[in-house]
């Protein structure tokens, strides 16, 4: 079989490279989708894409700093039900049977190698830093894009953080930024793991790509999660397209308490990559979802779209679905147990 090509200061060692030689998703020196997956739409070219971004008058980032709440989120959780806080885009807190459990985070200004050039935050939404956080118990990487996997975010927590789950490769990224081999736990679609007697993880596929260069594209894995205790359950989507993989995961897993799917980045241009926001709905559904929790959206306008469109689509959706959607601000706390936040922040003006 084919190795993968990583560049020579990424290079894994070789019980991690034998590991995503033998998985079942990784072929040809690359990982694949379960299904047929073409990163752009047959008539869609870059020049198409570079004319529709330069043409388009849509608003993608708001005007003004959008309402936040600032907290304290080192205060002791004294409940063993699920509460997280979200920071925009993909990046949340989940504290949860006395854990601190941190998704995605990225603290960074912008979604880039570098940060003079690239998507840069929307006005107000970098309230929150690393040095705002609590002590990490475990962090979630769900794939190796700039706006889900921040290198500075990383290396400020490295001493923060206990435990790194992973999809296959990904532990090579980390390692390279000096995290411990042994604080990292890669992982491949299905794979399960009991984090703590009372918190069990499964790595779930998804519909989409990776690679942090125009030459390592598919070279580690992209993955969803799904997270249980006893009485509740979470279904963590990262990045993807609209698949059966929703419905295998619901047959298997659910149903879910909430789901986080991404509702943003979309573009006729690369539907199978990203969902719709109506296939945003379909996939909650398929899923077996109680509340549905949009994400990927808010912070960084990585398409070309309207910034307010996702949730706006998505709202029109679920209503017509009869889905609960929950939508907080960035920095509000959420208990799973609780009546969901269905306010529509979006539309005032910060304070």
């Amino acid at each position: 079989m084919t190795q993968v090509n990583f560049s020579s200061d990424k290079e894994p060692k070789k019980a991690r490279l034998a590991r995503l030689q033998q998985s079942p998703n990784f072929k040809d020196g690359k990982f694949q989708n379960q299904t047929r997956t073409e990163m752009m739409a047959e008539n869609a070219s870059f020049w198409k894409i570079m004319k529709d971004r330069f043409s388009s008058d849509v608003v993608k980032s708001p005007e003004e700093a959008i309402p936040v709440i600032k907290r304290d989120l080192t205060q002791p959780v004294l409940s063993e039900k699920l509460q997280f806080t979200w920071f925009g885009h993909s990046s949340f807190l989940l504290q949860w049977q006395g854990k601190n459990i941190l998704v995605d985070p990225v603290f960074s200004k912008r979604t880039s190698p570098f940060q003079f050039l690239g998507p840069k935050n929307f006005l107000g939404t970098d309230v929150y830093q690393v040095e705002d956080l609590p002590a990490i118990d475990f962090i979630l990487i769900s794939h190796d894009h700039y706006d889900h996997l921040d290198r500075k975010t990383i290396e400020k927590l490295a001493k923060k953080v206990k435990q790194f789950y992973v999809p296959l490769g990904v532990g090579a990224h980390l390692q390279d930024w000096g995290i411990p081999q042994e604080n990292i736990k890669e992982l491949d679609w299905w794979n399960e793991v009991q984090i703590t007697p009372e918190l069990f993880l499964a790595a779930t596929p998804a519909r989409h790509f990776s690679g942090r260069s125009l030459t390592d594209r598919n070279e580690t894995l992209w993955t969803s999660y799904v997270l249980k205790s006893r009485d509740q359950s979470i279904y963590l989507g990262g990045d993807s397209g609209y698949g059966e993989h929703f419905k295998q995961i619901g047959e298997k897993y659910g149903p879910f308490d909430i789901t986080m799917l991404e509702c943003g980045q979309y573009n006729t241009n690369w539907p199978s990559i990203h969902m719709m926001p109506e296939e945003t709905a379909q996939a909650h559904l398929d899923l077996k979802g109680k509340v549905l929790m949009p994400i990927h959206w808010s912070k960084f306008a990585l398409a070309l779209h309207a910034w307010t469109e996702p949730i706006e689509r998505l709202l029109a959706e679920t209503e017509k679905q009869g889905i609960v959607v929950t939508t907080p601000q960035i920095g509000e706390l959420v208990q799973l147990d609780k009546p969901a936040t269905q306010s529509h922040w979006w539309q005032q003006k910060s304070k």
